[in-house]
């Protein structure tokens, strides 16, 4: 799965790079902080950066970046009280699934991302006890995974807009992911699809709604495309943030 990454980008260089014709303003009460500046510990429910592409008529479509409560909320749900519970969508099933397929039709966007955060417990995870863990067990080790060679990953998610019984409005998104390959497996078995500059164009297009075109464009990084280091375990609380959570561990500091 993928339930805490980082995107540290300011929305400028977002623009440059995504080729952006609209920013649409973040909302300062909408998050723990706005989705445009730089973060290291995005957790679910949080705002989250996006691009999208929204089609007005006959006109052609517009490229946005813009703010989506990160954990989906069907159009058809009764209220929003799940989205934690749909922070990932399953690549095997997006297309067909009735809380994603609608979305993953003619919905699609693009999360950029430095990288993600998975934990680790070790084959002897349980023998020894710490201190300061819950039940005296052993905590888990957070790694760090990002894509080899560059600072920028484009994670395939999806989004759906939601309106509440008082009228308001809650645009949401998912994340897609899939099996991991061997080198990330032993570290956790899902990992986020990502989709290829390449691509992008063509993901982002509203018109594209068959589902197999749509499912051509996701791309799962072959074993050597994404690199794993531990990091401190600061990033298990989400109150924490700031760019000292993605430094590697030394190796003697990697054991409690």
């Amino acid at each position: 799965m993928c339930g805490r990454y980082a995107a540290s980008r300011h929305r400028d260089q977002l623009v440059e790079v995504f080729e952006v014709d609209e920013v649409v303003e973040a909302d300062p009460a909408a998050g723990r902080t706005g989705w445009d500046q730089p973060r290291w510990n995005i957790a679910p429910t949080d705002e989250v950066a996006a691009i999208v592409e929204r089609a007005h008529e006959d006109a052609k479509p517009v490229r946005k970046l813009v703010g989506l409560h990160w954990g989906l909320v069907p159009s058809w749900s009764k209220d929003s009280s799940g989205s934690a519970r749909m922070i990932n969508a399953r690549l095997e099933t997006v297309a067909e699934k009735p809380s994603f397929r609608k979305a993953f039709r003619s919905r699609r966007c693009l999360i950029p991302a430095d990288g993600y955060y998975e934990w680790y417990s070790s084959p002897d995870q349980g023998r020894g006890a710490s201190s300061d863990s819950p039940r005296g067990r052993t905590p888990k080790q957070p790694f760090f995974i990002h894509p080899t060679g560059t600072d920028l990953m484009a994670m395939a998610g999806i989004y759906e807009f939601w309106k509440s019984p008082q009228g308001e409005w809650l645009s949401s998104c998912a994340i897609i992911t899939t099996g991991a390959t061997d080198d990330l497996g032993r570290i956790h078995d899902r990992m986020p699809v990502q989709v290829e500059s390449a691509h992008w164009d063509a993901w982002l297009d509203p018109a594209i709604t068959d589902a197999e075109a749509a499912l051509a464009l996701a791309h799962v990084p072959t074993p050597g495309q994404m690199t794993a280091y531990p990091v401190s375990r600061l990033v298990s609380n989400v109150r924490n943030d700031g760019p000292e959570l993605i430094q590697p561990l030394a190796f003697e500091e990697e054991r409690p």
